[in-house]
């Protein structure tokens, strides 16, 4: 087999991928949710497109509305690299299934690494640059140069997913990786925020302006930074496939925490360390909940230090999200990293229900980190004390219940250190969590529109505290009906491990 064709088969897998997962019929929802999505932030990028050169003409004397745009590169950059954090696999997670077959890994990275720089997805932006492009470089410069204007953008867009790549993979081996982007985006953001003038305004307009007008050593300056981050890109690749493949870790002696301060609690004492140590020692439930409070913390602190989130939704959004995001992630998939070794769970009387409790106390007990989180934005006014205290209680005595239904259906396991591959959820867990990110807030409204603010949450509070009364009633029903359906989940968690 020649290359090419094994390149034309390599890529013929790819596109049949979707078809051929097992969750194919179960992902549908999803599928149509996703081209909604895609569909809707596409026409508000068009919008954009159009309305932000009447904007910017009149923002500076004399200066042309894509001049502003250009000296925005950054901002724009910076976006796009933490948008394809939910949306760009790296080639490793692609190239995986091939490694172990007669192919050079060599070529095998070279196709990926490839593909995913120049993959259709960094044309995403062109809905807001073309229209934008149209209206204000077209009549100024003409078409070649807005052909030119477009393409410096897509160099800089493919530019940005191969240093995207390289972190991503980083931090699939260690999640304090995600501080290098952090930390040279902030010294960015105060390069160019804190003086009253941008000094990297002028030099960055003057690149793209050299681009536009098709100066060759601009040019030549990118395909130079475009090779070294290819090259960077092709080594880390093979290293990291290499490593999975063979299962390479490195060992490191470490000292068993006892945690003997459960041991009064008996066999839920138990299944509470079980809980604690999963988070702490499993790579891919630690870097799951270390990236949620990476997201509370950061959306937190864009409702304390700005005003752009200062409208009522968006703050009950924030405090929702800050409430339901470290427990969702675990308990919409909950049974899922059990299923590992399920057949030990099983051989012991009731263990499962210990589990449940287990589960819904460490939960429950995890909610007072966004409530000490929020207390600063009480204390300058963002949230009322009503607001934290009813999302609080709502969130863990009705959407934690509702969570917890899904330990009756959930039959697929999930790998508890593998981080380079993942399972797609089933339809009913993304309507779930749909459900958990705008139930309370639909409720909450209601209550405040028929009987006033705050009642609104004062009655989230109470249906919290009700749920939470009845808890031992309802994780038993959940118990039982586990039970039933132990033969059937008990086989799905044998064949997906």
């Amino acid at each position: 087999m020649t290359r090419y064709q094994l390149y034309k088969l390599i890529r013929r897998n790819d596109s049949l991928k979707d078809e051929r997962h097992p969750m194919l019929e179960k992902n549908r929802f999803m599928k149509m949710l996703a081209i909604f999505m895609f569909l809707y932030y596409a026409a508000i990028l068009v919008l954009m497109g159009v309305m932000l050169p009447m904007g910017f003409r009149g923002m500076y004397n004399g200066v042309s509305a894509f001049h502003v745009m250009d000296g925005l590169v950054l901002y724009l950059l910076m976006t796009d690299f933490w948008m394809r954090f939910m949306l760009q696999e790296t080639p490793a997670q692609r190239g995986r299934p091939y490694a172990l077959l007669p192919i050079r890994r060599s070529f095998l990275m070279h196709v990926y690494l490839f593909s995913s720089g120049f993959s259709l997805g960094n044309l995403f932006w062109g809905f807001l640059l073309v229209p934008f492009g149209l209206l204000a470089v077209m009549p100024l410069l003409g078409w070649c140069a807005l052909l030119r204007w477009l393409l410096a953008w897509w160099l800089l867009f493919i530019i940005n997913g191969f240093c995207y790549l390289y972190v991503r993979t980083l931090i699939s081996r260690h999640i304090l990786w995600v501080l290098l982007p952090a930390a040279i985006h902030a010294a960015l953001l105060f390069i160019m925020l804190w003086p009253e003038e941008n000094i990297l305004d002028i030099p960055l307009t003057e690149m793209m302006y050299q681009l536009t007008l098709g100066n060759v050593l601009y040019y030549l300056a990118i395909a130079a930074l475009l090779a070294i981050l290819y090259w960077a890109n092709y080594r880390l690749q093979m290293t990291m496939v290499y490593n999975e493949v063979a299962q390479k870790e490195e060992v490191e002696m470490k000292h068993t925490t006892e945690m003997s301060y459960l041991n009064r609690y008996g066999a839920l004492g138990e299944y509470l360390k079980l809980e604690m140590k999963m988070r702490m020692r499993n790579k891919t439930i630690r870097l799951q909940f270390l990236t949620l409070l990476g997201m509370m913390i950061l959306l937190s602190g864009l409702l304390y230090f700005t005003d752009i989130y200062d409208n009522g939704f968006m703050k009950s959004f924030i405090c929702l999200y800050d409430y339901v995001g470290l427990g969702m992630t675990m308990l919409i998939s909950i049974m899922c990293h059990e299923g590992n070794y399920i057949d030990g769970l099983m051989s012991r009387r009731e263990s499962i229900l210990q589990l449940l409790y287990a589960k819904f106390y460490f939960n429950s007990v995890v909610l007072l980190l966004p409530f000490c989180l929020l207390i600063p934005l009480m204390i300058i006014g963002k949230i009322s004390v009503w607001m934290n205290l009813g999302y609080l209680f709502f969130t863990a005595g009705v959407l934690y219940p509702i969570c917890f239904q899904m330990a009756v259906y959930n039959k697929e396991t999930l790998p508890l250190n593998q981080k380079l591959t993942s399972k797609q959820g089933n339809w009913v867990q993304q309507l779930v969590s749909i459900m958990m990110l705008f139930l309370p807030i639909g409720v909450e409204k209601v209550f405040t529109l028929l009987l006033g603010n705050p009642w609104g949450f004062v009655m989230l509070a109470v249906l919290g505290i009700v749920g939470l009364s009845l808890h031992q009633w309802w994780l038993r029903n959940i118990y039982d009906r586990f039970m039933l359906r132990r033969h059937v989940n008990m086989e799905g968690f044998r064949a997906s491990r």
